[in-house]
């Protein structure tokens, strides 16, 4: 158990390090602006319970951990941090995210990927949410090229996204004041704040 143990001491540590950075009422993280608003003002509240250990997680970051490490040697530059002041009702907010993968010129940052792994890939096209946050990355580091790059156990696939421009403020502003708890109605199915939360949609048993 010497080598399991070990994977999760790292990850308990990578958690802890997080922490209070979760918890910062001022800090809203990119994927906070693509999903229900609800789950942010949850997390702050009940941080242990977004820590998770468990193999799919686990495959999750050695697939990502394994590109980013091959494309590196190639040119890219992986875990990219990007972070924007954003004001709502007179309160200064720090907008944080970390971008998978971006090809970075003397231009500035050209290119930006953002891999997914899971079990499938339904309709065989990129989810809402990943787009849209890609689009985000993408307009907060002036890229016009977006890549989603999926990976199941089946299938690899890529989808070009085109740059636009993307209304932040508006964002932010309904990630902090709760206006879309939940943003999409799947999201609660897969949420682990759902028994705690007052605005969980229930499912019934198939």
């Amino acid at each position: 158990m010497s080598i399991l143990s070990e994977i999760y001491r790292i990850k308990q540590k990578e958690f802890t390090e997080r922490l209070k950075e979760m918890i910062d009422p001022k800090i809203v993280y990119v994927t906070d602006l693509t999903g229900c608003s609800m789950k942010r003002i949850m997390r702050m509240h009940y941080p242990l319970l977004s820590f998770r250990f468990e193999p799919s997680v686990i495959l999750g970051d050695l697939v990502h951990t394994g590109l980013e490490k091959i494309l590196e040697e190639h040119g890219w530059a992986s875990e990219y941090q990007v972070e924007k002041s954003i004001k709502v009702n007179g309160e200064t907010y720090t907008l944080k995210g970390r971008v998978d993968l971006v090809k970075i010129t003397d231009n500035g940052v050209e290119e930006v990927v953002e891999i997914k792994t899971g079990r499938d890939l339904p309709h065989n096209e990129p989810h809402d949410h990943h787009i849209l946050q890609l689009k985000i990355y993408m307009y907060l580091l002036n890229a016009k090229k977006g890549h989603l790059l999926y990976i199941t156990p089946e299938r690899i696939v890529e989808f070009d996204v085109e740059y636009e421009p993307i209304d932040l403020e508006s964002l932010v502003r309904e990630t902090i004041l709760n206006e879309r708890a939940p943003r999409y109605e799947w999201e609660c199915k897969y949420c682990p704040y759902r028994k705690l939360c007052p605005y969980a949609r229930t499912y019934g048993k198939h």
